[in-house]
């Protein structure tokens, strides 16, 4: 019993990470239709600037907390880059932007490499995160509780920006109806951008996680985008509490099968499971509702 609520705990943690790197992804999948291959590098950006910002303030506890709105802000204005230069010719083009931001994710890593070398950097864990809690027979590390703060975090905060203010509410039309926001009078190209600022941002916070369970190396995305689009896919394009749930379960029953068979049957079993889903429920766990015809 104590061996199973491990494995729970661990799910719930590998659920948290899926959840920080697929909902912004969600959003701008949704919203544009557009296969970000490059998402996973602003993850690798988010991490590597938790190493950087651990540079320069050197208490580590301090610079954690400063490490997140940072690497937000950077991320997002990374993805406004590669929208405004790049993805906004290509909007429903799964297939060009699938090739094309392949291309700018290898580019990415490559500056990774020039910048901070091949080799993996550490970064340093807060002394508060040391240590672990007790709890029905399981062993909950602090760090993997974090991680799980800071999702749930996320998501609330990207909930109630998308429920309760003026932008979000814009993001959510574009959404179910580009055309007919177009035709209310809403500018799609500035949410576009601000949708591309948010989910880049996003996925960067991720990165900054990432560095309390793992180095921090040029290929660290490579891990997690395939991951991150299964979620996005099994929730249904464009719903944040179905990319919520999909997270989560997928990351529970990756950890069983990982304890019960191998790490790597683990992400196969997951990709299995998917598909035989989608076999059933092709638009995922929640469809966008919408009046169009098209």
């Amino acid at each position: 019993m104590d061996v199973l609520l491990n494995q729970l705990v661990a799910g719930l943690s590998i659920g948290s990470v899926l959840l920080l790197a697929a909902i912004g992804l969600s959003l701008t999948f949704g919203q544009m239709g557009v296969v970000n291959m490059a998402h996973g590098e602003f993850i690798m950006v988010g991490a590597y600037t938790a190493y950087v910002t651990q540079q320069v303030v050197t208490n580590a506890g301090v610079s954690l907390i400063v490490a997140l709105p940072i690497s937000f802000v950077i991320g997002g204005l990374l993805g406004v880059l590669l929208e405004e230069t790049i993805l906004r010719r290509m909007y429903h083009r799964p297939l060009d932007t699938l090739l094309v931001t392949f291309g700018v994710g290898l580019i990415l890593q490559q500056l990774a490499r020039d910048i901070f070398g091949p080799r993996a950097v550490e970064v340093a864990s807060p002394g508060w995160l040391n240590g672990n809690i007790q709890l029905a027979g399981a062993t909950i590390p602090f760090n993997r509780i974090f991680i799980l703060v800071v999702a749930v975090a996320c998501v609330g905060g990207l909930a109630y920006f998308t429920s309760r203010t003026a932008a979000g509410r814009r993001i959510r039309a574009v959404v179910l109806n580009r055309k007919l926001a177009e035709t209310n009078g809403i500018s799609t190209r500035a949410t576009d951008r601000l949708t591309f600022f948010v989910g880049s941002g996003l996925a960067s916070i991720a990165g900054v996680t990432l560095t309390l369970i793992g180095s921090t190396g040029p290929t660290l995305g490579q891990s997690y985008i395939v991951d991150a689009f299964l979620v996005v896919v099994a929730g249904g394009i464009g719903r944040i509490k179905g990319a919520v749930i999909a997270a989560f379960v997928l990351g529970i029953f990756q950890a069983l099968v990982e304890h019960s068979i191998s790490i790597s049957f683990g992400k196969f079993a997951m990709l299995i499971l998917v598909v035989a889903f989608l076999q059933f429920r092709p638009q995922g766990l929640f469809a966008v509702k919408t009046r169009s015809l098209a």
